[in-house]
């Protein structure tokens, strides 16, 4: 005979990082793409004071997958509960709770428990459940150990900035040059070869090979969210050798004066044990985030700039 009751179980790990610090990493889900491997993007369906409801982009064994998941939080116990909205089989009902608990000034206690049924109780879906909440629960809870330490104790190598351009022409224009990666070899002088594949609608993977300045060719692998017209977010997970993390967002705003701002944000954490075989053993963490800052923003302004010819022509 078969259990109804939900299954429940707890997995646990120790960082060392401030547990309000941990805390807030995990509350604030745009921080998500930097401590959890796996996420490309999380964007508010609803929110008011202290539930949402959110939707995660996030790729398993090399697909990218979507869900929706309602959040409750309470900052002062430091515990966030959530439910999945809609699960999939063999999957009935999943939800949990993260609990932070401070070890001390400098340390914490990450819980991660979990209670899940299968559908129709069956016994194999059940076991199959087991395996995969373990096995995820246990490599979450090491990355986030080790992305939560980098990105509390290296805060000067992480950094954001953003281009924007003003076209006069229409934002779905915009949107469609940028949507459209596709056809980039053609359209953009710095991508040599691209390879897009868009299994579902709206989610990318992008893969291209781009000229530097100095003529040398690099690879990148991108998961790309384009939502609704007016918003396209990405994660790289092939990077080069300077950066440990590379998200972004496109975005498309009508100002009303029958023109668009189309912004192109980047956040960026540098991999400090590369800035010296890169840039030269002089070089520091500043230097670093200007060269890549300055590769990236040429990339992103030849980019916004051929999107605006695109749709200037078109008006």
């Amino acid at each position: 005979m078969t259990d109804p009751r939900p299954r429940e179980v707890e997995h646990e790990i120790t960082v060392s990082a401030p547990a309000a610090e941990v805390y807030r990493l995990i509350a604030e889900v745009e921080n998500w793409p930097r401590i959890f491997p796996p996420t490309i993007y999380v964007d508010h369906i609803e929110r008011s004071a202290g539930e949402e409801l959110i939707r995660i982009w996030a790729t398993a064994n090399g697909e990218a997958k979507n869900w929706t998941s309602r959040r409750v939080l309470d900052p002062e116990a430091m515990r966030i509960t959530f439910r999945q909205q809609v699960s999939t089989p063999p999957v009935a009902t999943m939800g949990g709770t993260w609990i932070i608990e401070p070890l001390s000034a400098t340390e914490s206690r990450i819980r991660l428990l979990h209670d899940y049924t299968a559908v129709g109780d069956d016994p194999a879906g059940l076991a199959w459940i087991d395996e995969a909440v373990d096995r995820n629960s246990r490599s979450e809870l090491a990355a986030l150990k080790t992305n939560v330490e980098r990105v509390t104790a290296a805060a000067e190598l992480a950094f954001s900035f953003e281009d924007t351009v003003e076209i006069a022409g229409s934002a779905k224009d915009v949107y469609d040059f940028i949507n459209e990666a596709g056809h980039w070899s053609e359209r953009l002088p710095h991508v040599a070869v691209v390879r897009l594949t868009e299994d579902t609608p709206g989610l990318q993977t992008l893969e291209m090979d781009t000229r530097a300045k100095d003529g040398s060719v690099h690879t990148t692998k991108s998961y790309r969210v384009c939502l609704d017209g007016d918003r396209i977010a990405y994660k790289q997970t092939t990077l080069p050798a300077l950066m440990d993390l590379h998200t972004g967002v496109w975005t498309f705003r009508e100002t009303g004066a029958g023109t668009v701002e189309a912004t192109s944000q980047h956040t960026v954490v540098i991999r400090a044990e590369n800035i010296g075989k890169i840039l030269g053993p002089e070089a520091d963490a500043a230097q670093a985030k200007e060269y890549v800052q300055g590769a990236l923003s040429t990339n992103s302004r030849a980019t916004l700039g051929h999107a605006k010819d695109y749709a200037e022509a078109r008006r």
